[in-house]
């Protein structure tokens, strides 16, 4: 499994992209090594609060929810992913 961030309008510092390893791990048991993890952060308005976009794509899942906090929105799109991962299994 990989995880590919990328950050768009701001430079990322060390520890968020430490924290974004951290808490996409829990998706290495439904996911080979060849699946590919790719978080896009954003900053829309950087004048404004609740303006921060991350999403997050696994395969033909997606995510994306808007925040004060990129780690607030990552938790956001993770869970969502979680219960979208649970329903394909189901399947």
């Amino acid at each position: 499994m990989r995880v590919n961030v990328q950050a768009v309008n701001f430079e990322m510092a060390q520890k968020l992209e430490q924290f974004i390893q951290k808490k996409t791990d829990r998706f290495s048991k439904h996911l080979s090594e060849n699946d590919e993890i790719i978080v896009k952060m954003t900053v829309d308005k950087p004048a404004t609060a609740h303006n921060k976009t991350t999403s997050v794509r696994i395969g033909d899942l997606f995510a994306e929810k808007t925040a004060d906090t990129f780690e607030d929105g990552l938790h956001e799109c993770l869970d969502a992913l979680e219960r979208q991962i649970e329903r394909r299994d189901a399947k």
